[in-house]
Order: structure tokens, then C-alpha cells, then sequence
């Protein structure tokens, strides 16, 4: 049923929470492809004034590495399981609206995501990503939400 996933992550234990529903659709099944997304928000520019454009672009060079790196990390322990996988890196971007373009662009057939990833204040102001993509998507998602995500009154 499902041949293309795709598993957006911010990096967070949070997001990866959706990693083993992913794994679990994926093993023993005909999917061509996992695509792990990762999208990096634009650094705040104003920084530039107090330490200088040399030290944001060796910043943002670091933020790119160690973002492929986490990505071919969390590949590899896909792969041990036969599953094939692809890894993605957005650089500057609105994460769900880039979520959003690359599941279309690929023709994804499932986004498997968690409820949950990085928070603070800006997803306070900017409201979750992962109900962005669930209102905007017209692409079937699977929503984990992570363990200990959710109050058990």
C-alpha cells in the first residue's frame, strides 16, 4: 500500500518517536523508499550585528554538517533492517511548509511524523508544525504522539 514515507525530524527525541512506525511499516513490505527530511529553520540575522558574518556562516556551515550527519545516523540504523533509505536536508526554510513540497515533490504516499518535536516560545507564537501539516496536507499521516507526550488522567 505505502511505497514512498516520509519521516520528518528537527533533531529532537521527540521526533523520532515516529522512527519505529515508520520501521515497523516499512520491514517486510514492498516500500522503494524512506525519505528522512530534516529542515533548518533561517539563523536570526540580527546576529550578524553582535558577532560578525564570518562567525554566522561558520555557524550555519556547522548547523549543515552536524544536520547530515544526525540524518546518516539515524539512516543507518534503518538500514541494518534492509530498509532502504534516503536522506534530506533543507537548508532556510519553514519546516512544514518545506514538509509540505517535499512530500509532493517526491510522491510520498505516507508522512510519518511525531506530534511533538522542538518547542519554546517559538512554537508558542508560530503555532506546531505538525498541525500545519495536518491541516494542509492532502497526503495520508500517521501522528505519533511520543511517549510521555500525552497526560494519563
Amino acid at each position: 500500500m505505502y511505497k514512498k514515507l516520509l519521516v520528518p525530524l528537527d533533531g529532537s527525541t521527540f521526533s523520532e518517536s515516529a522512527l519505529e512506525h515508520a520501521r515497523t511499516i516499512a520491514k517486510g513490505r514492498t516500500v522503494e523508499k524512506v525519505i528522512l527530511l530534516r529542515v533548518l529553520e533561517p539563523l536570526i540575522m540580527d546576529v550578524k550585528d553582535f558577532i560578525g558574518a564570518e562567525r554566522v556562516r561558520e555557524a550555519e556551515e556547522k548547523r549543515e554538517i552536524d544536520a547530515r550527519q544526525y540524518l546518516e545516523k539515524v539512516a543507518a540504523e534503518l538500514r541494518k533492517d534492509d530498509i532502504p533509505v534516503e536522506t534530506k536536508l533543507v537548508v532556510d526554510g519553514q519546516p512544514a511548509e518545506k514538509i509540505l513540497e517535499v512530500a509532493k515533490d517526491e510522491k510520498v504516499d505516507l508522512i510519518t511524523m511525531s506530534t511533538h518535536g522542538k518547542s519554546g516560545f517559538q512554537q508558542w507564537v508560530f503555532g506546531s508544525v505538525a498541525h500545519r501539516v495536518l491541516v494542509h496536507s492532502s497526503i495520508p499521516i500517521l501522528m505519533v504522539v511520543p511517549g510521555g507526550g500525552r497526560n494519563n488522567e
